[in-house]
């Protein structure tokens, strides 16, 4: 039977986590209640899917999960507008609906066998972290080479999956540069602004692929810093999940010259986002 791509999949809220100290960015772990919708629902790192309220709307959310976590897909969310700010009013055990996996991934059979720059701004660390934990499963590390993230946000409370850094840290097979705009008291980490601690870490770009996802403006400083460093607009890439919207190409609200961000993307490299309009 043909799937209806309008249509969402039931979902349960299996677990809500508070990420952050101003309690506005919440993951919400969701099971599927059809084990068939479950198994349609085969993702990769990088892309997103439609959440839905029902009787609010949808809302395109990066997945924040990884396809090696079975039985489960998460989604990190910053409370923002209508459908948001319903999600986050709501208890484990709610139904919901989710429709999905849309648009296109990180590049991954590009990224085996070379060394991996990742950097992470704020709230769009999310697909970083999809990532992340992908490439770190005992089935997928040997197919990369050197991992290097650099993570950062304004201040310690606004620092996502805490809990989850901690341990990544620890790992002898990935190196964390982890950075807050300005500590607090308790803070023993490193401060510096993301395009900073860029230029300190200074990641060699041989064979090496950057992925960049943030804020446009601490987007706009760091890339200088990589081609200083050698990388060329071929192995950086980013994401433009800012302009997501019905996640099929028929609203016509992403689109960015003549791609579909949300068909196309919303993955690209910047070689590829120099051929388009600079509307994005």
């Amino acid at each position: 039977m043909e799937i209806n791509p309008y249509v969402p999949m039931p979902v349960k809220v299996d677990k809500i986590i508070t990420e952050v100290t101003s309690k506005d960015i919440k993951t919400f772990r969701l099971t599927f209640i059809n084990k068939e919708d479950e198994e349609r629902f085969d993702y990769l790192p990088g892309q997103f899917a439609e959440l839905s309220i029902f009787g609010k709307g949808e809302s395109p959310i990066g997945i924040a999960s990884s396809p090696t976590d079975k039985g489960y897909v998460e989604f990190t969310v910053q409370k923002a507008g209508v459908v948001t700010s319903e999600l986050h009013s709501l208890e484990e055990g709610a139904l919901i609906g989710v429709r999905g996996p849309l648009g296109n991934s990180w590049p991954l059979d590009y990224l085996k066998g070379k060394n991996l720059v990742l950097v992470g701004g704020g709230f769009a660390f999310t697909t970083i972290r999809s990532l992340i934990r992908y490439a770190l499963d005992e089935e997928n590390r040997s197919r990369f080479e050197k991992i290097t993230v650099v993570y950062g946000a304004r201040e310690p409370g606004l620092l996502l999956y805490k809990e989850e850094l901690a341990l990544w840290e620890k790992r002898d097979d990935i190196e964390m540069y982890v950075t807050v705009d300005k500590g607090d008291a308790d803070w023993k980490g490193r401060e510096g602004f993301v395009p900073a601690v860029c230029k300190e870490v200074a990641p060699s770009s041989e064979n090496a692929v950057a992925l960049i996802c943030g804020p446009p403006i601490m987007i706009r400083f760091t890339l200088p810093e990589f081609f200083n460093l050698g990388f060329s607009k071929e192995n950086i890439y980013t994401s433009l999940e800012m302009r997501m919207k019905c996640g099929i190409g028929k609203c016509g609200r992403c689109n960015v010259g003549n791609k579909y961000v949300c068909k196309d993307g919303p993955v690209f490299s910047l070689a590829e986002l120099d051929k388009l309009t600079p509307e994005y």
